[in-house]
């Protein structure tokens, strides 16, 4: 059994995306809810980001407050990666509903931290359905590439693990 076994976002511009981006390149499933409409910030007009992200389940309210709170209710575990000096409601509310939750969480501000996620991981059971959020990029302008140079390493890491434990 693999180690992440899904990544679940809300698919917002910024972390999330680069989030969805990166677990494709890797082969990991994609799942997660996101607005009626599939709205992103950068996905105004329906179908929004489902036309290319279909792995994605809309919610009943065009809000994204709902779509945050039901992904965090459906994830395993929540990794957040908030660049420091990033600000970002929606990332706030997630990690209120993560600590509300009980849910594992673990948060990053920069690539010194992928050690610490790698390591949290391993604590964790096999088959993770693992949230993944931070800012989006009108929130902070470096989230994308922040989030995939991150998830880059961590998933490569991961992979490799997994490999030499069962090859």
């Amino acid at each position: 059994m693999k180690k992440i076994k899904t990544v679940r976002t809300g698919g917002q511009s910024g972390a999330d995306r680069a989030a969805m981006d990166t677990a494709l390149r890797y082969h990991i499933d994609l799942c997660g809810w996101c607005p009626r409409g599939g709205w992103a910030e950068d996905y105004p007009d329906a179908p929004g980001l489902l036309a290319d992200y279909p792995q994605l389940t809309e919610t009943p309210s065009p809000g994204t407050a709902q779509r945050t709170v039901w992904n965090m209710r459906d994830a395993d575990a929540i990794l957040t990666i908030m660049p420091e000096g990033a600000a970002s409601a929606g990332t706030d509310l997630g990690l209120r509903e993560g600590i509300r939750l009980g849910k594992p969480m673990y948060t990053a501000v920069g690539m010194e931290d992928a050690a610490g996620i790698l390591a949290w991981l391993e604590s964790l059971p096999d088959g993770l359905d693992l949230c993944v959020g931070g800012p989006r990029q009108s929130e902070c302008e470096n989230a994308y590439r922040l989030t995939e140079q991150i998830l880059d390493r961590v998933f490569r890491e991961v992979n490799l693990l997994f490999s030499d434990e069962n090859g």
